[in-house]
């Protein structure tokens, strides 16, 4: 049995994990670089390894690092989070070459599934469909020139090496295609050390629909239904719900039934997802698989009352699943919004810095996996996201209406944050009706931007003024003036402090 666990990550997703660990009487390790000195992952857990400075490339990503830190608390696991090395094949063989237990698949299943070429051919093989494209790894212009005027535009360019996002264009015109090419093997070879793209037919109007599973050492597999991630900003998700509300029976079935053919297929253990495109017509198409705990698993969490880190590790521990496909069921209606410190009216640009306060949304139905507080001070060397905001309800408009409510108490002083841009989504009738797909954030573009919340300008004005208020009343300074004597802002300019309300 597992008794010690280091966790090779850092933030929200290290702190939710140390939780399922504590709650199971596992000893946890943090590991930290020196911007996370003072981050709540490193004072929860039961012991810290300091790793390195602050860049994530001299820290969180050097794999010798981590294992000496294991190897020094005597862990027995390490769990990778997400992000960083947790889909990294070297780093999953290098750690059960150490013997240590490594909370994750296999490094083969890893290299499968991380290769996207790789995986449209495992995945044709195995009968889940795939988009129409390239068999073939591209590194040649030339070749990419061929292959999209072969397939007939609109196509996407993919980074074969990696996903997220990174290295990906949309070309709907061959006129855009060289110049599309370049960007795209550009950022693929910084963000992945390899140029390499594949080309694919460009669904319209798709949505953007994953499969949670589970896999042990047995040969158990199981589904644990579908997530909704369509609301999206530039390929990053920033809203997600189950169940979604495209989805019927029957696409669930068959759907969950090709997700575990998928994960069969390599040979998968633990907790993984499987990524498709589905179009207005409900024809679905694999995407990608995540060979890792995703993001959002939360609201999986929510609606079916399954802890994944949990059974993470018990699986990773040779124990059989807890569960069969059968005693699955979703219960309720669950969404999460992500919350990032960045300013969505200036083109997102991340907002580190000082944390003055914070007041987190609580009550029925509400879940907070966080890690900021007040005084902390969100350094700018990593992904800006400071929590995940997670409603339920018995039905999806009281889980919309939950989120609304939750979103207007949640205040954070000192930075950006997107709390009202995502309060806004909430609002927009084809969100709350259930009709949206990839498109959304460009579809109502003039309802997202540059338009205030009055209700929360209304709160900030109030806190504004009862601020004010204590401060006239809080007594003599020591030059002996009253404070009445005195104009509050002037009192504020010389005290240094002029803004009080949500940066």
């Amino acid at each position: 049995m597992i008794k010690k666990v280091l966790i090779a990550n850092r933030g929200e997703i290290a702190v939710r994990i140390m939780r399922s660990c504590r709650e199971m009487g596992i000893a946890t390790v943090a590991v930290f670089s020196d911007a996370d000195r003072k981050s709540l992952h490193v004072r929860y857990a039961d012991e810290a390894v300091h790793i390195g400075s602050s860049p994530s490339t001299e820290s969180y990503l050097v794999m010798e690092k981590i294992i000496h830190a294991a190897r020094i608390t005597g862990s027995d696991a390490i769990h990778p989070g997400y992000g960083f090395l947790s889909e990294n094949a070297g780093f999953a063989r290098l750690v059960r070459k150490e013997g240590l237990i490594f909370i994750g698949p296999p490094a083969e299943s890893i290299l499968k599934m991380g290769d996207k070429i790789s995986a449209r051919s495992i995945m044709t093989a195995a009968g889940v469909p795939v988009v129409p494209g390239t068999k073939e790894k591209i590194t040649d212009t030339g070749a990419a020139l061929e292959a999209i005027k072969s397939i007939g535009c609109p196509v996407m360019i993919k980074a074969s090496a990696g996903g997220g996002g990174k290295g990906m264009r949309l070309v709907l015109n061959e006129s855009d295609a060289l110049s599309s090419i370049n960007s795209a093997r550009s950022e693929a070879k910084a963000a992945f050390g390899d140029d390499s793209v594949y080309i694919e037919k460009y669904i319209s109007s798709p949505h953007h629909i994953e499969f949670q599973i589970l896999a042990d050492k047995h040969g158990n597999i199981i589904h644990l239904c579908e997530r909704e991630c369509s609301i999206q900003r530039r390929h990053q998700k920033i809203v997600e719900e189950t169940p979604s509300p495209i989805m019927t029976e029957e696409l669930r079935r068959e759907m969950g039934e090709k997700a575990i053919a998928a994960a069969r297929s390599v040979n998968y253990e633990g907790a993984g997802t499987v990524e498709f495109l589905v179009d207005d017509k409900l024809n679905y198409y694999f995407l990608e698989m995540n060979t890792r705990l995703q993001v959002e698993h939360p609201i999986t969490e929510l609606v079916t009352g399954v802890d994944l880190v949990k059974e993470q590790i018990m699986i990773a521990s040779g124990e059989k699943l807890s569960y069969a496909q059968s005693d699955i069921s979703q219960d309720g209606h669950a969404i999460e919004c992500r919350i990032y410190a960045e300013d969505p009216d200036n083109n997102f640009m991340p907002s580190p810095g000082l944390i003055r306060k914070i007041a987190e949304p609580m009550g029925f139905g509400v879940r907070v996996d966080g890690y900021v507080y007040a005084g902390y001070e969100i350094p700018l060397y990593y992904d800006p996201m400071i929590s995940k905001l997670v409603t339920w309800g018995k039905t999806r408009n009281e889980a919309i209406n939950r989120m609304h409510r939750s979103l207007k108490e949640y205040y954070v002083m000192g930075i950006k944050t997107s709390i009202d841009f995502l309060g806004k989504i909430m609002k927009i009738p084809a969100f709350v009706k259930g009709k949206y797909d990839t498109h959304f954030i460009e579809s109502h573009h003039e309802l997202l931007f540059d338009r205030p919340d009055a209700d929360r300008e209304t709160e900030d004005l109030a806190m504004i003024a009862a601020l004010i208020e204590h401060l006239e009343n809080s007594g003599l300074p020591k030059n002996g003036v009253s404070h009445m004597n005195l104009s509050s802002w002037k009192m504020q300019k010389r005290k240094g402090n002029m803004k009080f309300f949500r940066q």
